[in-house]
């Protein structure tokens, strides 16, 4: 078989298990008007099929005389049976299974009237987002590094162990920290862009297709069918805001929520290392009890700024989340410091 032939059976493959997916949602959402709009993907992805069948007859190849899911639908199409399509929402977008924005926001919402409307609602605030990560960020820190020096010092007072115990627990949660960051944003890049060339080719392809499983997704939203084929008619004219569109509204993937994989790395090693240099930044200077002691008062204050800062994002009262957090990272403290102490005097 040729690699002509290869590409075109594989789109085969894709639209016939998106297919065997949409039906198995059809089932899962048969009493709400979700279910109708499943089962309209699931016909429109078996033409699409077809598509792929006449080309590659007249390529010359072979079609498969049935389609057999493979492995991976089959586990997530029992998934979705055992727990719910919004729970199941993330990786049925990876499998590029249409109609997961559906499930991004409660419904019914107000739907956009203009093409410049289109996904201004996923327009959240960046700038917010990083912000609060920042602070979580600092926050695990904070409380990681905190609890170790406080559990090294229970064990062994000798302020030369407990700065390196401090130092080691900042390098390795920092670096732990970025390498996670990295990899789950590089992963998430990946995805939408695998998943955003195939939306390319199909578009190209099958525009008109692509219009119409569009406007089933604005109607099952709640817009009348002529405006849900309108506004799908107009965003399939521009291809480049049709392709964002296409990634928001049929496959619930946010372009604008995906960064730099080293910027989220670079900004999660710092955020960490800032919260864990708090309670390890006495020990440079001082010794003994009043290095630990200035510690828990760093420590404590840290802690009571960032359950403060918190509560930006909560809505709550900046004291209480403030107390709270240094509730929490409170009792962290006295227990690690009391396991410590106790591992100390049974190990010394």
């Amino acid at each position: 078989m040729t690699s002509r032939n290869t590409q075109i059976l594989a789109s085969w493959r894709e639209e016939k298990r998106s297919a065997y997916l949409y039906r198995i949602l059809a089932g899962r959402e048969r009493a709400s008007a979700r279910g109708a709009l499943f089962e309209e993907l699931a016909r429109a992805a078996d033409e699409q099929a077809r598509h792929w069948e006449g080309l590659l007859e007249r390529e010359g190849g072979g079609v498969p005389q049935r389609f057999r899911p493979d492995l991976r639908s089959r586990v997530v199409g029992a998934l979705v049976k055992l727990t719910s399509p919004r729970f199941m929402r993330s990786v049925l977008a990876a499998m590029k299974v249409r109609g997961m924005s559906l499930y991004a926001q409660p419904l019914p919402h107000a739907m956009p009237v203009r093409r410049e409307d289109v996904g201004r609602r996923h327009q959240t605030g960046g700038a917010g987002t990083a912000l609060r990560a920042g602070v979580f960020g600092v926050n695990d820190g904070l409380i990681s590094n905190a609890s170790l020096i406080l559990g090294v010092a229970g064990a062994a007072p000798s302020s030369h162990i407990v700065l390196l115990s401090g130092v080691a627990g900042l390098l390795a949660g920092a670096f732990s920290m970025a390498a996670g960051e990295y990899i789950s944003v590089r992963s998430q890049r990946e995805m939408f862009e695998y998943q955003i060339g195939l939306e390319r080719e199909e578009l190209e392809t099958y525009p008109q297709e692509e219009a119409a499983e569009l406007a089933l997704i604005y109607a099952a939203k709640g817009l009348p069918e002529p405006e849900a084929r309108r506004l799908a008619e107009h965003l399939i004219a521009d291809p480049q805001r049709a392709l964002d569109t296409l990634a928001r509204e049929e496959l619930g993937l946010n372009p604008e929520e995906l960064g730099s994989p080293w910027q989220a790395a670079i900004s999660s090693f710092a955020a960490f290392a800032l919260g864990a240099l708090v309670p390890l930044a006495p020990f440079f200077f001082g010794r003994g009890a009043a290095a630990l002691n200035l510690s828990i008062g760093l420590t404590a204050f840290a802690l009571f700024a960032v359950g403060a800062t918190l509560s930006l994002f909560t809505g709550r009262h900046a004291l209480r989340g403030g107390l709270r957090m240094l509730l929490i990272g409170a009792l962290a403290g006295a227990a690690t410091y009391a396991i410590g102490h106790l591992l100390g005097v049974s190990l010394g």
